[in-house]
């Protein structure tokens, strides 16, 4: 049995979401004719209660699509130092947009509102750059999945009005802060010039990440999704997995939390673990103590038993939970943490 706890991104759909993929009625999404794709659109826009939505084949690109629609070349964006924009997306907010990072020292991926109004550059002083959008990741993958503070949102929301800036949110695992919260998707749709949310991760589907906000919003990134290659034919056929998985998919979220949970407790118990990060949702961030167990040996004692992790750099490891992720394969792993 091989258990692959590397990333969410690895599961395959159901066999009820293949059903709805095959089943689906497609048209030209290029020409806004495939109804799918239409209506899965209209799903989540209206799941935030917001007024539009663009189906995009990837989160990266859905972000980036935003930075590209807020700022302008030379401005600058302020996010944390953790933010999946500044880290993981290679470097498209210099490439695409043209704009620098203003990285803030946050916790666990999120800052707090007063470091956020320290990180803006005097708008009257052209030597630096213009401060003009604050982007947000919820929940912060780097930092473990933890899950914002609603009213700090809030407070940074404050900020944004004031200083004139736009404010964008990474929600590629939004689902996941939303279960474990137990929070209301139409309150980040108030708060938010833009969203992002992945189909492709906790829910379970091949392809798919959805731009939400504004309808004069939206209308523009049909252009800049069409410049960055993003445009797909008959995509209803992934559309209708996205529909299926918000039908069916988003509360056992809090299965995939509650294994988590549980490996982090196994995990905290050894003595050869140097810390756990804290635990909210369903990514779980530890590293080693080098002076018991080498981390290659560690790695190596996992893949005997065909269990696969992912470093994520400085000593860092990280395991993540599924919808693939059974309960016979939770059971095999804990048993096996226990045995090393």
């Amino acid at each position: 049995m091989e258990i692959n706890l590397i990333s969410d991104t690895v599961t395959r759909p159901s066999a009820g979401m293949l059903d709805a993929m095959m089943t689906a009625k497609v048209g030209d999404d290029v020409f806004k004719n495939d109804p799918t794709i239409n209506a899965l659109e209209a799903k989540v826009a209206e799941f935030f209660g917001m007024e539009a939505a663009l189906f995009f084949p990837s989160g990266s690109m859905t972000n980036q699509t935003a930075i590209k629609l807020h700022t302008q070349p030379g401005e600058q964006i302020i996010c944390d130092k953790y933010a999946h924009v500044y880290n993981y997306e290679g470097g498209g907010v210099s490439f695409n947009s043209g704009v620098s990072c203003k990285l803030v020292d946050g916790n666990r991926g999120m800052m707090k509102a007063h470091q956020v109004e320290s990180a803006i550059n005097p708008p009257d002083f052209y030597h630096s750059p213009l401060t003009s959008l604050v982007c947000i990741e919820n929940t912060t993958n780097k930092g473990g999945g933890a899950c914002w503070d609603f009213d700090e949102l809030k407070k940074i929301k404050t900020v944004c009005s004031n200083h004139n800036l736009k404010y964008h949110l990474d929600g590629a695992r939004l689902w996941n802060a939303l279960v474990a919260k137990s929070e209301n998707p139409k309150d980040y749709g108030d708060l938010f010039d833009s969203i992002s949310v992945c189909l492709s991760k906790g829910l379970g589907c091949p392809v798919g990440s959805v731009l939400v906000g504004d309808a004069q919003l939206i209308h523009n990134a049909i252009r800049v999704r069409k410049v960055l290659g993003g445009g797909m034919r008959q995509a209803g056929f992934l559309a209708a997995a996205g529909i299926y998985a918000l039908d069916h998919n988003i509360e056992r979220l809090a299965q995939d939390h509650q294994k988590a949970k549980e490996l982090g407790e196994v995990l905290e118990s050894l003595d050869f673990i140097k810390k756990v990060e804290p635990l909210e949702t369903n990514i779980v961030i530890f590293e080693i103590d080098e002076s018991k167990l080498n981390t290659d040996d560690f790695m190596a004692k996992l893949n005997a038993h065909k269990i696969s992790i992912i470093g994520m750099g400085q000593g860092k490891l990280r395991m993540v939970t599924h919808l693939d992720y059974t309960d016979e394969m939770h059971e095999s792993t804990l048993v096996i943490l226990k045995s090393i």
